[in-house]
């Protein structure tokens, strides 16, 4: 309930607290809440009770939880009956990634051999514009949309 409660905020809570009721009410304003809190834990306990008494035997394994949709969903994908687990096991992101930044900068992936084609320039890619110079008789390309 509290876990994005730091240290700096729980003394600056202890000390507003101190000023606010004073040194002499606050071990009675803390008996209060206490007892407030454990309060309406116990009427949430017994009206989860009194749901699934009414629900009856068919829902006995029903969880309150299950009823925020991003727990719905997450129970739903972790079951085993889709086969999503298998999918998701099977798929290496940073292989798949690897695999697209080698196809990318023109080098042989590691998975489909063993040694990555350097050739002569020590691993680096010439990625400057060198000019085609065609053949004598070689007609550049004609598209008629064009013209």
């Amino acid at each position: 309930m509290f876990n994005d409660i730091g240290a700096l905020e729980l003394v600056t809570l202890v000390v507003l607290a101190v000023l606010v009721f004073g040194p002499d009410k606050l071990p009675k304003v803390i008996q209060d809440v206490t007892r407030t809190i454990r309060k309406i834990r116990e009427f949430s306990d017994s009206a989860k009770q009194d749901i699934r008494q009414e629900l009856g035997p068919e829902f006995k394994d029903f969880e309150f939880e299950d009823l925020n949709p991003k727990t719905f969903i997450r129970k739903q994908l972790d079951n085993d009956e889709l086969g999503l687990k298998e999918i998701r096991n099977g798929f290496d992101l940073k292989k798949e990634m690897a695999e697209v930044t080698d196809a990318v900068h023109g080098r042989e992936s590691d998975s489909s051999s063993g040694s990555s084609s350097s050739g002569s320039s020590g691993g680096r890619i010439d990625m400057s514009k060198k000019p085609e110079t065609p053949a004598r008789d070689d007609r550049p390309p004609f598209d008629a949309d064009a013209t």
